[in-house]
C-alpha cells in the first residue's frame, strides 16, 4: 500500500537507484503519473518530460479499454477485446479520431506545442503510477520507440500480472514494485488516489 503518488514515487526511485538504472530521459503519462516520475528523475538525475496516449472506450462502456491512441497517433488495439464486443468500424474511427486530438491537445499544453524530446539514442525511461490493462502504455511505449531510442523501459508502483507481462513485448525492461494475484484497480494500492489536474501535473514539470 502507497500512501499517495509522492509516496510511490520515491519508493520506486529508491529500488531504480540499487538496481543501478541509467538513463537519460524520464517520460511521465499525464495526468496522474507525474507526482510518481519527478521523484524517480531527481534520483536519476535524468531529464523529465512527458509522453501522451488516450484510452479507447468501450461503446457502451468507456472504462473498458478497447485499445489507446498516442498524441503521435500511433494506436493499438486490445484484438481479444475487439473480437468479443465486435464494436462497428465507423465507431472505431470515430473514438480513434477524437481521442488521438484529445492527446495531442494535451501534449502541446504540457510542451507549449514542442513535439517528444530529442531520444534518439537515449535511455528511456516510462513512469506511470500503476498498469491496469496496459493499452495506454503500450501506445506510450510505442510512440517512444518511433523516436530511436537506444533502450526503453517501463516502471511503475503497482500493476496487473497479466498486463505486465504482455507489455514485456513492448519494452526492453519492465520494473513493477508490486504485480498482486488479486490486482483489481491501481487505486487499490493507494491510500490517497485523488485525481491530479493538469496544472499541479505541470508543476512536477518546471
Amino acid at each position: 500500500m502507497f500512501e499517495d503518488r509522492t509516496d510511490a514515487g520515491d519508493r520506486l526511485a529508491a529500488a531504480l537507484v540499487d538496481r543501478g538504472l541509467d538513463v537519460d530521459v524520464v517520460l511521465g503519462i499525464p495526468r496522474g503519473a507525474l507526482p510518481v516520475a519527478r521523484p524517480v528523475a531527481d534520483a536519476l538525475a535524468a531529464d523529465i518530460d512527458v509522453v501522451v496516449a488516450r484510452k479507447l472506450g468501450a461503446p457502451e462502456n468507456p472504462e473498458v479499454a478497447l485499445g489507446a491512441v498516442a498524441s503521435d497517433g500511433s494506436v493499438w488495439y486490445n484484438d481479444g477485446l475487439l473480437e468479443r464486443l465486435d464494436p462497428d468500424d465507423a465507431y472505431l474511427e470515430e473514438i480513434r479520431t477524437e481521442e488521438a486530438a484529445n492527446a495531442r491537445e494535451k501534449a502541446d499544453r504540457y510542451r507549449e506545442g514542442d513535439g517528444l524530446p530529442e531520444l534518439a539514442g537515449k535511455r528511456v525511461l516510462v513512469v506511470d503510477d500503476g498498469v491496469a490493462t496496459g493499452a495506454t502504455a503500450t501506445a506510450c511505449l510505442r510512440q517512444v520507440r518511433e523516436a530511436g531510442p537506444e533502450w526503453v523501459g517501463l516502471a511503475v508502483p503497482v500493476g496487473s500480472p497479466r498486463a505486465i507481462d504482455d507489455l514485456e513485448r513492448e519494452a526492453d525492461e519492465i520494473i513493477a514494485l508490486e504485480t498482486p494475484a488479486d490486482f483489481r484497480a491501481v487505486g487499490q494500492y493507494y491510500r490517497t488516489f485523488g485525481q491530479v489536474s493538469d496544472d499541479e501535473a505541470i508543476e512536477y514539470l518546471e
